[in-house]
């Protein structure tokens, strides 16, 4: 592919020497598939869920711990998965992201029942805490300033890109072959996209030593107010991924791979939302937007608890879901590379994507002692609470970063 990626402290302050049309789009596609695996077995378990509940034998609060473990996981270990990242490049990072990927995913498919699947679970929270420093690295080395909001919003969409393939593809290929012939399917994808991207990147320069003035694992500023907003967006999100497609089957009386399909659907108007809000996300526009998606976001939940009452609600809620609530993510890591300070932007993704994997460790537990019991209308306005939250982190930061004198510092 021929992609060139510039030296640390060069291409985060200038980007000197931008990439080519066709280099940029190869690059696109790859971190938007790195993006898509590194989040995949989340989609999966929710798709699968129903498969999974039957027939391992396990209950829905099990299933939303699987979720904890593994977020819990990515939690603790982005803040140094992105000063590593930063260390070592983005291709070592993307290679290993997805290989790593790929041992999950076959684990997975290999469980017996709980135990192994929760470490299996585990393990896939290394990619996680990854993804967002390695891929955000790799477009600040790459892609011109003009074009990173737009590129950003595509790999993000990655992410949804994965849901859409684990609620339609992998859920009717389940049906087939059996969720453990679909999940080892998504293994071998996996390693595929690690050659992929062995080949096509360039070697990273000698790996870096940190000054010791980078090692701070403590978010501040901007980086600590969008951190605190992705704790209580990824709440949300994360008890609407592990338990919508359950939703479906136990309430509202769909098959499990038409209940899938609502996954698919917050899949396809994720990516659309990622892409448009993201593009949309300009210096002086971008800093009000996460509140105001976040506010969709409410919205959404409370469409998908009327789908107690009219079953065609809910899917008008998971593509709501999408377009808001999955899209304040993506314009969290615009602004992140908006602002970061020259080799500082794979640490800085990082604390700030800490926050959104905490979020997704504590939120479906909660939901979950919910819809073991059969609140899921309750539930869903835990959800709607959760979005609430983060719209007034977001708003309260964009008044504070308003005001003169405080600037990206608030």
């Amino acid at each position: 592919m021929g992609i060139s990626v510039a030296p640390e402290g060069t291409a985060e302050a200038t980007a000197s020497g931008p990439a080519h049309g066709r280099e940029v789009r190869s690059l696109t596609a790859l971190l938007t598939c790195a993006m898509a695996f590194s989040m995949l077995q989340l989609f999966l378990l929710g798709a699968l869920g129903p498969r999974l509940v039957e027939e391992l034998n396990i209950s829905p609060a099990v299933l939303g711990l699987t979720t904890t473990v593994g977020f819990g996981t990515a939690a603790a270990l982005s803040p140094s998965g992105g000063r590593m990242v930063d260390r070592i490049g983005p291709r070592r990072s993307l290679v290993l992201l997805l290989a790593v990927s790929a041992l999950a995913l076959a684990l997975i498919g290999a469980t017996p029942g709980a135990g192994l699947l929760l470490g299996a679970v585990a393990l896939g929270g290394i990619p996680q805490a990854l993804a967002n420093p390695a891929t955000n690295k790799a477009i600040l080395a790459v892609v011109p300033p003009a074009r990173r909001g737009a590129v950003t919003g595509l790999k993000q969409s990655g992410v949804q890109w994965g849901a859409f393939a684990a609620g339609l593809p992998l859920a009717a290929l389940a049906g087939g072959l059996g969720w453990r012939g679909a999940v080892w399917t998504a293994s071998g994808a996996a390693l595929l996209a690690a050659v992929w991207a062995l080949r096509a990147l360039p070697a990273d320069p000698p790996p870096l030593s940190a000054p010791a003035a980078r090692t701070s694992f403590v978010p501040r500023g901007m980086v600590a107010w969008l951190a605190g907003f992705s704790l209580f967006l990824g709440a949300g999100i994360a008890s609407v991924n592990t338990y919508l497609a359950l939703y479906g089957v136990q309430r509202l009386g769909m098959g499990p791979t038409v209940a899938g399909g609502l996954l698919a659907v917050l899949g396809v108007a994720g990516v659309l939302g990622r892409v448009g809000w993201s593009k949309a996300a300009r210096p002086g526009r971008a800093e009000w937007l996460p509140g105001l998606l976040a506010c969709g976001a409410v919205g959404a939940a409370a469409l998908l608890a009327g789908g107690l009452l009219a079953s065609p609600l809910v899917w008008l809620g998971a593509v709501a879901v999408g377009v808001f609530a999955v899209s304040g993510n993506a314009v969290s890591m615009v602004l992140v590379m908006q602002r970061a300070a020259p080799g500082r932007a794979g640490q800085d993704s990082a604390l700030v994507a800490a926050g959104f994997f905490a979020g997704f460790a504590v939120g479906p537990p909660l939901f979950g002692l919910l819809a073991q019991s059969g609140r899921y209308g309750t539930g869903w306005m835990l959800v709607a609470v959760e979005f609430t939250a983060a719209g007034a982190v977001a708003c309260l930061w964009a008044v504070r970063d308003g005001r003169p004198g405080t600037g990206s510092a608030a």
